[in-house]
């Protein structure tokens, strides 16, 4: 097959999406596909990368206002095109709502080839981390529904990882996703010691004291993402613990977020790396970890709760969106009502206090996870292309005077 995949962000971009495509691009090329990355440039101008049966073409961008560290392209309407036309898909796989999305759809129309949309937002996540609207945000998102509405029935097939938003996909469009998990690499992130020299080590570079508990969160430091409710509970908990809080992430409010820290009196015991990407240590920074907390609520699925269940650690949460899909609350974690900070202080302390209770904890989340192997999730997708693509070349023909479906190949 030759798939070719149409997104914004791509590593070393961070956000879910883009490893949700680097993921798959890789898994489809080492199968044995032809895969096209159409993406936007992580350093502005163009240019390409060829691998073997991948090309990932990156084109000219300028930097995104939303989100640190990434970048949007610039009108690369002719741009997308070419590169569709030059490569000749059999399918187009869109990873994002907007612009390229349209002009994916225009190609695949022309083209006769059949496309699939995976949802990573849905319309009120955007209204959430755009607060700065005030009431304005209540008519917006109807807009932005029945722009989704009508934009969905456009492609051949759409994918959800949860079953929560394809549930919520299908009551307000009436479409019926296929609900296909983002997945997780069971093998980086898996739930071992770090050795005594490594942890020392990690400990000294990120400036957290050797045997204090450290609780983790990891995720894009944005309004909508409500780190803030996290550093307020760990707040109250830190006159009774020597735990150390670990935010791994970027985005605008890393600053507000240390000062609200040093408002709390205990800025010398948050750590605020930045972002660490995986060939830099992000699954040792969850072996580190004693527990894993995130207060979001505008969650599809949530790739750093299944990292974090994948890696043996107990989560805090809150019972929102699908996040209940991946946290069973008393199981593998707790979840607390939404803006409930003193509940994720609890939560957070009965864990810091019983450390069996939450190793039984961590160990039911690992099971809990591994029907989120990422090989599952490549196989799903690549039996979605299959079908499609062999559905374009079937052709109704005549047999004793009834019409009958036959595949012809190309």
């Amino acid at each position: 097959m030759r798939i070719a995949y149409i997104t914004q962000p791509y590593p070393p971009m961070v956000s879910g999406a883009s490893f949700v495509v680097q993921r798959l691009a890789e898994s489809m090329a080492a199968r044995g596909h032809q895969v096209l990355v159409v993406a936007a440039s992580d350093t502005g101008e163009s240019y390409t990368v060829k691998r073997v049966n991948l090309t990932i073409k990156r084109l000219r961008s300028s930097n995104n206002p939303l989100r640190v560290s990434q970048r949007v392209m610039v009108f690369p309407g002719r741009e997308i095109l070419q590169a569709l036309e030059e490569f000749q898909p059999d399918l187009i796989h869109s990873h994002e709502l907007l612009q390229i999305n349209l002009l994916g759809l225009h190609y695949a129309r022309r083209a006769k080839i059949p496309t699939v949309m995976t949802v990573h937002q849905v319309p009120w996540f955007v209204t959430q981390c755009l607060p700065q609207l005030g009431n304005l945000g209540m008519y917006v998102e109807p807009v932005l529904w029945a722009y989704a509405y009508w934009l969905l029935r456009q492609f051949t097939s759409l994918v959800t990882p949860t079953q929560t938003i394809s549930t919520l996909i299908h009551h307000m469009t009436k479409i019926q996703p296929q609900t296909i998990s983002n997945g997780v690499d069971l093998n980086v992130f898996r739930p071992s010691r770090l050795a005594s020299r490594k942890d020392a080590a990690l400990r000294a570079k990120l400036g957290i004291p050797a045997g204090v508990p450290v609780i983790l969160h990891v995720g894009q430091l944005h309004s909508g993402k409500r780190v803030d409710r996290v550093v307020q509970a760990v707040a109250g908990l830190i006159r009774e613990t020597d735990a150390h809080l670990l935010v791994i992430g970027d985005g605008p409010d890393r600053l507000p977020l240390q000062r609200l820290c040093e408002k709390l009196g205990f800025a010398g015991r948050a750590h605020f790396p930045g972002y660490i990407m995986v060939e830099q240590g992000l699954a040792d920074a969850y072996r580190l970890a004693s527990v894993f907390v995130t207060a979001s609520e505008i969650e599809t699925q949530g790739i750093v709760l299944l990292e974090a269940a994948a890696s043996g650690l107990p989560i805090v949460a809150v019972r929102a969106t699908c996040i209940p899909e991946i946290v069973s609350d008393g199981e593998n974690g707790y979840l607390s009502k939404s803006g409930d900070v003193n509940g994720l202080t609890d939560s957070l302390m009965a864990l810091l206090q019983d450390p069996k209770k939450a190793r039984a904890m961590g160990n039911a989340g690992r099971t809990l996870v591994e029907s989120h192997a990422s090989e599952h999730t490549c196989d799903l997708h690549e039996q979605i292309y299959r079908a499609r693509i062999a559905e374009k070349y079937a052709r109704p023909v005549k047999r004793n005077r009834h019409h009958q479906w036959a595949l012809l190949r190309p």
